[in-house]
C-alpha cells in the first residue's frame, strides 16, 4: 500500500507524525488533497481542519490556525503557530473566546484593532467548524 509520511508541527510541539494514505487541508485557494507521490508544493494554508487518512483507514483530525504546507513526493509537512488535535478541542473555551473576539470587534478603536479582531474571529470560527467536523466523524 502506498503511504506518505505526514508531520504536523506547532510552535510548541510536534502534533502528529506518521504514515497516511491521504491528507486534506484548507489551502489558501481552496481545499487541497494530497496522495503519495504528489508533485512538490509549498503554499500557505488557511485556518481549518487537517484530515489525515491513516494507513489502517482510520482518520486523525487536527485544527490549524493557518500556516505553511510543504509537500514532497514522500512527505507532507504542515507548520502552524497553533495546531490542536481534534480530540483536544474545547468547545466551551472556543465559544468564550469567540464571544470575547466579537466584543473586541464591536469596540475596536483603530484599523489595527479591527483587523486583529476580525482575524481572531475567523480563526475561532474555523476552530469551531473543525470541532463540529471532528465530532461528526467519531
Amino acid at each position: 500500500m502506498n503511504t506518505i509520511h505526514v508531520n504536523v508541527v506547532s510552535a510548541e510541539e510536534s502534533i502528529f507524525s506518521g504514515e497516511a494514505r491521504f491528507v486534506a487541508l484548507p489551502g489558501e485557494s481552496g481545499e487541497l488533497g494530497i496522495f503519495p507521490r504528489h508533485t512538490p508544493l509549498i503554499t500557505r494554508i488557511k485556518p481549518g481542519s487537517v484530515r489525515i487518512e491513516m494507513a489502517d483507514g482510520s482518520e486523525e483530525f487536527i485544527f490549524v490556525a493557518g500556516g505553511i504546507l510543504e509537500v514532497q513526493p514522500d512527505r507532507v509537512t504542515v507548520l502552524s503557530d497553533t495546531a490542536i488535535r481534534g480530540k483536544d478541542l474545547d468547545e466551551e473555551k472556543s465559544n468564550a473566546a469567540k464571544t470575547l473576539a466579537e466584543e473586541t470587534l464591536r469596540n475596536a478603536k483603530s484599523d489595527f484593532d479591527l483587523a486583529h479582531a476580525q482575524s481572531e474571529l475567523a480563526v475561532l470560527a474555523a476552530q469551531l467548524s473543525a470541532l463540529r467536523r471532528f465530532r461528526g466523524n467519531k
